[in-house]
Order: structure tokens, then sequence, then C-alpha cells
């Protein structure tokens, strides 16, 4: 057993089981140039841990329908813990949100949806999974017929991008088939109509009516931050509606006392319409950091970064001013934490979807590792669940949130 490096951060103790990670992160001998974006990085990696790809939750059965991908063959005899696309400090720990399970709701029927609790060794290099909540709907409040009789939720029944806890301890979960949010009490359980913000509506919504959407699939709310106070929640859609700019993505304000949404906040632009957003996280009541990417991977990622956006837009050229903050395909390595010392990590993997401020000089990146079909990291050989911890040199200079 190790101190937790998080824990040494936060000045709490910790004991977490050390997990041998399954493949190194690469190191380069250059920086990777990024095309588009503001700024200079001035960043280094100073931790990384990693859950192997092959670690099962649950004793349930699951990924009949899964196609088999990088030498794994479903049906799984468990739940696989896969697929984190969102993460929420948690103590000395962290909570992190699986999302629909394989893909589609056509062969996610049986992935129970549940948010995890992790404890990360950014020091040892292991993540050890020591507990969470699944969630249902046992009053009825989702207005569709659900998969399974008990009303546990499953990824044919939502997709989870993005979630958020408020003061008072109940969550409120981003979706992207609706895409609706959805707030639950602190463990997982449904507590009233899910939300969706006019005029949006994706293909895979159970109550399209013959009308046609205006988003495409699999671009609701992937990202989803929380003013500090708790009062507002900032949802990010991963794609255009239609009609809109196909660069621009809408961020909307969304009030939590009232359960409704308020409005358009601000628009976020890509820096090319092929790009996604993978996650977003407050820093105060106008500033955010969010990741965007490509849909590349390994050797064909050529666009993965941490963005700095303030709604303010002080340029005034109609959407969020953007400063880049960390090229995660070549974050500085003095340390060697990657590689050979004084090279450059790579974070080629397709789906880079957690983001967390540790405090006003460190961020927590962590990647949605698509199980199994993702070889970002190793052809061939499906990606781990890995998590890094980048300094940056600017003060992000957070503000707090009101527990």
């Amino acid at each position: 057993m190790r101190r937790s490096a998080l824990a040494a951060v936060l000045g709490v103790p910790a004991l977490v089981t050390v997990l041998v990670a399954t493949v190194p992160a690469a190191a380069t001998p250059a920086p990777h140039p990024l095309p588009g974006g503001s700024g200079l990085q001035q960043a280094e990696l100073v931790g990384r841990a990693v859950l192997p790809a092959l670690t099962s939750g649950e004793q349930i059965p699951s990924g009949a329908a899964a196609t088999a991908a990088n030498g794994v063959t479903p049906p799984f005899p468990a739940q696989p813990v896969q697929g984190f696309s969102g993460i929420q400090r948690d103590g000395d720990g962290w909570l992190v949100l699986s999302d629909n399970g394989y893909g589609t709701k056509a062969n996610s029927a049986d992935y129970l949806l549940r948010v995890n609790r992790l404890e990360i060794d950014l020091t040892g290099g292991g993540v050890e999974v020591v507990g969470g909540f699944g969630l249902s709907d046992p009053d009825g409040h989702l207005p569709f017929p659900l998969t399974r009789p008990d009303r546990r939720l499953t990824g044919a029944d939502l997709d989870p991008e993005s979630f958020q806890r408020l003061p008072d301890g109940t969550f409120w979960f981003g979706d992207e088939f609706g895409p609706w949010l959805v707030h639950t009490d602190a463990g997982g359980r449904v507590l009233g109509a899910p939300v969706r913000p006019d005029g949006v509506t994706s293909p895979d919504t159970p109550d399209l009516a013959g009308t046609p959407p205006t988003l495409a699939s699999s671009k609701g709310f992937e990202g989803m931050a929380l003013s500090p106070d708790g009062r507002t929640l900032y949802p990010l859609l991963e794609g255009p509606v239609a009609g809109d700019d196909p660069q621009e993505l809408r961020l909307y304000a969304f009030d939590t006392r009232r359960a409704r949404f308020t409005g358009v906040e601000a628009a976020y632009r890509l820096e090319s319409p092929a790009n996604a957003i993978g996650d977003l996280v407050a820093l105060d009541d106008h500033r955010f950091l969010v990741l965007e990417r490509d849909n590349g991977q390994g050797a064909t990622a050529r666009f993965k970064a941490v963005f700095l956006f303030d709604t303010r837009d002080r340029d005034r050229d109609g959407y969020a001013d953007k400063q880049l903050m960390v090229n995660l395909l070549a974050v500085p390595d003095p340390q060697g934490l990657a590689g050979e010392p004084g090279g450059y990590a790579t974070f080629p993997l397709v789906t880079i979807e957690q983001l967390a401020v540790v405090d006003d000089h460190r961020i927590l990146v962590g990647n949605d590792n698509n199980f199994p079909g993702s070889d970002g990291r190793t052809p061939g050989v499906p990606d781990d669940n890995e998590y890094v911890l980048v300094q940056v040199d600017q003060d992000l200079d957070v503000r707090a949130p009101r527990r």
C-alpha cells in the first residue's frame, strides 16, 4: 500500500492498492504541433495512473450484442468497468461516470449505468475501484419504457456523458439520447422528469413522433460544468444544432433551483468542424476549461488539447475567448514519467472525456476507453483507462465551489 498522490496534494490520508499498468505512455522526441488554437503551452506531466482495460465489476453478464475487437470477444460474465465520460472529486477519491456501454442503444441493453468511486495513485501509477452506485428510476419519472423490469437503467435507456454534484448531494446527469438533463438523489435514483432545451432533439430520442431531429446522434451534453455557488449548470453540446455554424457549439445555462433552461450562455467555437468536445469544468462564473479533440487515435491523432475559455468574449468576435493550456499530444515530461526524462508524453486516445481541476496549477485528464473497441495506445490491444496529472504555469485562480 502507498499513500495516494492526490491525498498528499489535499493533505488527507488514503490507502490504495497499486495495479500494474499494462502499457507505458508513449514519449516523443519533439513536440507535436496543434493546427489552429491560440497561445503557447506552458505545462508539464507530474503524475500518471492506469486502470487496466480488463477490469470487471458487478457479476451480471454483459455485452451480448457488443462487437469483438482487439482480441476481446464478448459477451462478458460481469459488467466491464469502462467508458468513463465524467469525473468529480469525492473527498480523497474520485467519482467517475460510465456512459451507455458499447456505443449504441442497440448493443448496450445489458450494460448497467453506474458511477464508480476510484482511488487514483498518481505517484505509484495504480487505480482501485472502491465503490459507487448504479442509476435507477423506481418511481417512473422517465417518460418511456425501460429495458429492465426492475427499472435499473441501462445503456439502452440513457447515454450519460457528464455529471455534477450539487451542494445538497444530489446529481444532475447530462445525456445524449434526448439530449436531456436528469436529476437523481445521492444514490442515483431519478427524482423527476428529464429536461431538454427547446428545439434540440437527437435522432435517438424516443419522442420524435416523425419530426426531424435537430442534432446528430451522440452529439448531446458531452460536457457540463457547475457554477461555484451550485445554482447554475452549464451543459455544452458536443455537436452543432441544425442551422447553426458547424464549428459552433451551444453552451446553455440551467437553473438548478427551478430545474429549467434559462438560455444559451455562450458559443464555443471549435478549431475545426471535425473536432468534438470531451468535458468541461468551471473555474469561476465566466472562465472554463474544456477538452477539445479530433476523432483520431494512435498514429492518426492530430488534435487533443485543453483550452481555457472566457464567456465574456473580450475580443468581441461572438465566441468565447480561447487560450491553449495543454497540447495532450506533446506534454513536456522532464521527470520521464512516460518515457525518457526530458521527452514529451503523448495522450493519443480517441475519446478523452474526463477533466478535473486539482488546484490552481494542476489538472487531471482521463480518457473514455470505449472497451473493447479503442486501441490508440497499442494497435490491437484494448485501451486502458488512463489518467495524467498536468501542471500548468498559469495560475488558474479557481473559485472554490460551495459545498
